[in-house]
């Protein structure tokens, strides 16, 4: 009887333990992942949501061009399962990053079985390397997260379900995103679709929205424009009528304020090229960025179709 009333008098305790012992996918620990720069870096908060542990190396505003990895980010990156980089050349720092760091997961090149475009500008060209910033195409973003939820399914099967479900919602606001941005731009006739960047970052957004894209900044940050690039630039501005440029989050802006001064075009806005902004600037999401981008040119563009009237 004894036995009976102590067993009574625990039974809440022992349930209460019970009820907090994990249980199940929800109780493993979270995939450890990486990503090389901050447009991957939401496309796997996209699809892996609160299933994954994610660290980005290259953050907000930052040039993946130009950046110099610290002791952190090779810490992060041996604590990592995986990795995922863009890939075409754009980040010349992570093959010694990953030596460096000892990294033992996989490694994910998002941009495998993308349609890369060929490099205009000389330094690449000649190298045969190709235009590396493929995610401002929306359809070859979508191969991006196709394989980015592939490589977490793999890595992780337990939590298959989540990565599906979300990938085939974030598929989904992309696949309305592209016929978003085709509106928009649809709203300015092709002959006046001109626009003058800092950096040549919007190649695949020039073919998908069939913009003519002049920049005297070749592909990388890191070439620097000739005065002879500068002056055909200001050259096809003035004979083309341009009235509007527009700077990069991430490049100098002073280059294109001069461009600007010399030809008497105004600032048409900023573009988001190679990084994300921070959550309270306009460009914090991958569908944000794109956007605001479109909506960028085409305000500047209706602008000067109506001062030319």
């Amino acid at each position: 009887m004894i036995q009976d009333s102590l067993f009574r008098g625990l039974m809440p305790f022992v349930l209460a333990a019970i009820l907090l012992i994990p249980t199940g996918a929800g109780a493993a620990e979270k995939l450890r992942v990486v990503a090389s720069f901050s447009v991957l870096g939401d496309f796997l908060e996209q699809v892996g949501g609160d299933d994954i542990e994610l660290s980005t190396i290259v953050g907000a505003n930052g040039d993946a061009h130009m950046f110099q990895p610290a002791p952190s980010d090779a810490k992060a990156l041996t604590r990592a399962s995986l990795l995922v980089v863009n890939g075409l050349g754009f980040e010349g720092w992570i093959d010694r990053l990953q030596a460096s760091s000892g990294f033992g997961g996989t490694l994910l090149v998002a941009t495998d079985g993308v349609t890369p475009l060929p490099a205009d500008d000389d330094d690449h060209a000649e190298s045969g390397a190709p235009d590396p910033h493929a995610w401002h195409s929306v359809s070859q973003a979508r191969v991006y997260v196709q394989n980015i939820r592939d490589a977490l399914i793999q890595a992780d099967p337990d939590r298959r379900e989540g990565y599906e479900r979300r990938a085939a919602s974030y598929l989904s606001q992309l696949e309305t995103l592209a016929q978003d941005l085709q509106s928009r731009i649809a709203q300015v006739p092709e002959q006046q679709r001109t626009v003058v960047t800092s950096h040549d970052a919007f190649g695949y957004l020039a073919n998908d929205l069939k913009i003519n894209m002049l920049a005297p900044q070749g592909l990388s940050t890191e070439s620097e424009a000739s005065a002879a690039d500068v002056a055909k630039i200001i050259r096809q501005i003035r004979k083309g009528d341009i009235q509007a440029v527009f700077v990069g989050n991430i490049s100098d802006e002073r280059l294109i304020r001069q461009i600007a001064r010399e030809t008497e075009a105004r600032i048409g806005g900023t573009l988001y090229s190679d990084a994300l902004s921070g959550p309270d600037e306009p460009a914090g999401t991958y569908l944000k960025m794109m956007t605001h981008n479109v909506s960028t040119i085409v305000d500047a563009l209706q602008q000067q179709e109506k001062s030319s009237k």
